[in-house]
Order: C-alpha cells, then sequence, then structure tokens
C-alpha cells in the first residue's frame, strides 16, 4: 500500500511539475489571442491610415532632396561650396566628359614631367560625419594625393587609372554591368572584388556622380509586392500579381518609369521570412500598401527604390526589424546612410521613417514566451551601447528608451517569435493592432 502511495504521490509530482509550462504558456497565449476582440473594424483602421497618408502627402521635402537638387545644377559637383561631397546623377554624356577631362590632365602632367596624381576625396572613416541639420551621414571634403611614383600609392593608382579605363569602355558601349563583372576583367591586378567596388566608389566621388551613373550595378537583392505598377525598361509590372516571393527590385533603377499606386503607405520588412508571411497573406489587400524588403543589410538599389517610391508617391514608410541591435543599424542606414556610401547619401537615405516593431517594450507588451527571447551576448551589448552614443540615435527620445530597454533587460527577439502564437498572427493581430494604435516611433 506504502509503494503504492509513493508512486501515485510520483506520478502526481510529475505531473504538477510538466503542468507548470503548460500554463505559463496557455496565459501567454490566452492574452495573445484576447488582443484580437481589441481590434477595431478594418474601416476604422483604414480611415487612420488615409490620415498618415494625407499628412504625409503634404510634408515638405527633406533637406537631403535640395541639398541633391543643388548639386544636379552644379557644372562639377566635387567644386561645390559646401564642405561636404554631395554626387549626382549624371547622363552618359556628362560622365564620359569628366573622365576625358581627368585623363587629359593626367597626360598633360605627365608630359609635363610631373608624372601622374590623382586627387581623390578622403572616404577615412574620421571624415565621415552625422550633420543633425541633413539627418543623414556625408562625407566631408577632403582630398588625399595618390601618386603613381610613390610606392605605397602606386598600385591604387594603377586600380584607379584602370577602373576609369573599364568605366568609360562601359558607358561608351551603353551597357550596364555588374561589380563582379568589373572585378573579372582584371583579377590578377585587383586581387580582391572588394579592391575594385572600393577604388569604383573613389571614382564616384572624383567624377561627383552616383555609381549608377557609372553603369555600374550590385546584382538583384531587394524584392517587392502589393499596390504598385512600375515599368521596368519598357515593361509594365503589377506588383498584386508577382506571387509570394515578389518583383525583384531592378538593379539599375534609372530603367524604372511610371510608378503608380493607391497604397497608403510603404512597409519596410528587415527579413525575407516575414516578406513571405506577409506576401503569402495578401497583407497588402487588407491594409493597401507596398512591401518591400532587402533580405537584410540594404542593398544600394533597393535603398534608391525606397527614396523613390518615398519622393515619388509622398507615402509615409513603416519598418518592420528584429528585436536586436542589427535590427536597428539596418533601420539606421535606410534613414540616415552608411559610413561607406556616406559620399552619396543624399540619393540614398529616406527619412522619417516610422518604427513599428518590434520594439524591446513589444516583448513584455505582448507577452512574447521567455523561450522565444534569446539572451544578447557581449557583443550585441556591446553594439547597443556603441549605437547609444550614435549622433542620430541621440536625436529620438524613443530609440534611446528603446535600446536602453534591451540592454537592461539583455534580450532581443526576431520577428519570427511572434508565431509562437500562431504563424499568422504577425499579419492578423500584430501589425494591424499596431496600426490601429499608431504605435511606432
Amino acid at each position: 500500500m506504502s509503494e503504492r502511495k509513493r508512486r501515485a504521490g510520483a506520478d502526481a509530482a510529475a505531473g504538477g511539475s510538466t503542468s507548470k509550462k503548460p500554463r505559463g504558456a496557455s496565459a501567454a497565449a490566452s492574452y495573445a489571442q484576447s488582443l484580437r476582440s481589441k481590434l477595431r473594424p478594418d474601416a476604422s483602421i483604414l480611415a487612420s491610415l488615409r490620415a498618415l497618408a494625407s499628412a504625409a502627402s503634404k510634408s515638405k521635402p527633406a533637406a537631403a532632396s535640395s541639398a541633391g537638387a543643388k548639386a544636379l545644377s552644379e557644372d562639377d559637383p566635387t567644386s561645390a561650396s559646401s564642405n561636404y561631397i554631395v554626387v549626382a546623377d549624371q547622363d552618359t554624356t556628362s560622365v564620359t566628359s569628366r573622365i576625358n577631362r581627368l585623363v587629359l590632365s593626367v597626360a598633360r602632367s605627365i608630359l609635363a614631367g610631373r608624372g601622374f596624381s590623382f586627387a581623390v576625396p578622403s572616404r577615412a572613416s574620421s571624415n565621415q560625419v552625422y550633420l543633425p541639420d541633413l539627418d543623414r551621414i556625408v562625407l566631408l571634403r577632403r582630398e588625399s594625393a595618390r601618386p603613381f611614383a610613390n610606392v605605397a600609392t602606386a598600385r591604387k593608382a594603377t586600380v584607379t587609372a584602370r577602373v576609369l579605363s573599364l568605366v568609360h569602355a562601359v558607358l561608351r558601349r551603353g551597357i550596364h554591368v555588374t561589380k563582379r563583372d568589373l572585378f573579372y576583367t582584371d583579377v590578377k591586378l585587383f586581387g580582391d572584388q572588394s579592391q575594385s567596388d572600393a577604388i569604383l566608389d573613389d571614382v564616384s566621388c572624383m567624377l561627383g556622380c552616383t555609381r549608377s551613373s557609372l553603369h555600374v550595378v550590385a546584382s538583384e537583392k531587394g524584392v517587392v509586392v502589393g499596390r504598385l505598377i512600375f515599368a521596368d525598361d519598357g515593361d509594365v509590372i503589377d506588383c498584386t500579381r508577382m506571387g509570394v516571393g515578389g518583383k525583384a527590385i531592378p538593379p539599375n533603377i534609372d530603367r524604372v518609369s511610371g510608378i503608380e499606386s493607391d497604397a497608403l503607405f510603404i512597409l519596410l520588412v528587415e527579413k525575407d521570412a516575414a516578406f513571405m508571411r506577409l506576401a503569402e497573406d495578401r497583407f497588402y489587400n487588407r491594409f493597401p500598401c507596398i512591401i518591400l524588403t532587402a533580405k537584410g543589410q540594404p542593398d544600394v538599389a533597393t535603398r534608391l527604390f525606397l527614396r523613390r517610391l518615398k519622393v515619388e508617391l509622398k507615402l509615409p514608410v513603416l519598418a518592420l526589424v528584429d528585436s536586436d541591435p542589427y535590427g536597428l543599424k539596418i533601420l539606421s542606414v535606410y534613414m540616415c546612410g552608411s559610413k561607406n556610401m556616406s559620399y552619396d547619401s543624399a540619393n540614398l537615405t529616406t527619412p522619417d521613417i516610422k518604427w513599428l516593431g518590434v520594439r524591446p517594450s513589444d516583448l513584455d507588451k505582448y507577452r512574447v514566451p521567455e523561450q522565444c527571447r534569446l539572451p544578447m551576448t557581449d557583443h550585441d551589448i556591446k553594439v547597443g551601447k556603441e549605437m547609444l552614443e550614435e549622433d542620430f540615435v541621440k536625436q529620438n527620445e524613443g530609440w534611446v528608451k528603446e535600446l536602453e530597454t534591451m540592454l537592461r533587460t539583455k534580450q532581443k527577439a526576431e520577428i519570427q517569435a511572434l508565431s509562437s502564437f500562431g504563424f499568422q498572427y504577425l499579419t492578423e493581430v500584430y501589425l494591424p493592432l499596431k496600426l490601429q494604435q499608431e504605435d511606432w516611433i
């Protein structure tokens, strides 16, 4: 009898210990599902979105746009009176003429017995600064000499001359090539693609034109889906008919024309997985929007495309990124630019992007289960603290509070953590509730 009691007690204890976790998980799931009852009819949410879209259409152009427009009127943007560099889109004739003038000056220098040297804008980290008035990172106007006769710079001078020659040939043929194509034209000289890529950026600065004006592009990466119609090199694309995968964003944005949309906002998504969920659920039909992603770190084409949509359609941009320091860094690249491309920040940045989620405060607000939260690594914490010291973060009190919350809890989470409440919880509850409450920073 006593043995039976002991077994019964053990079974009861085991049952109690295993039931604790399900009860906790069940409570979180019940709360998550209860949020559905807080959703108002879609018509009410759409009314708020129309008000947001109307306010965005009446907002003034960003300062960066006026800076870019000024550069377009200059014959040589690199000689502008401002103390930072602003490059601009140039047609093939203009870029070719600039290369010809540069090469002629080199030839005169050689004939005069002085050898030759390129005056290259310095893209050192110390020369890349954030300007609050423009709300973006810029490249200060400082130059360094790159003489062929100096052992330390001879190779870079040679690579620079080679890249200028290749770009000139591409422009004369009227074609576009990828950065990888450019690298493979002279592998032995370049050594590594990072070498030719860096010199390509130097050439853009020297000529005062955007990299796309050189007809050298990166491979396709970003995708778009939703309420958007545009022409890609004359072919009309309806982004509501692109399926779950969406339409690849063209690497050379200059061939995009005839942009039309009845969307109320643009939803910028960090990752491909969340993009696919939104596309498959046809989120853009319930709440008219354009959804795009660069599948992680933003590429130049996606940044150019987003800015163009923002400028031409005058729509608000809402961002959905992971709740970790890297999600914020990705968002900051879209908004303020990257140091690597600081010389072209006027054309690549999209100001006033609203951080919709997933924010650190959302983890408790939506009761994301502990097993779906990840502990921050030492490197994560280091990156988070570094971001708190960035000037563009200090400008936004909401960003500072969220980062401080993340560092205090030492927890991070991916967008997919919301799937613990159901695979479609993101599109059916989380995002609609966020839009209803206008819960963004």
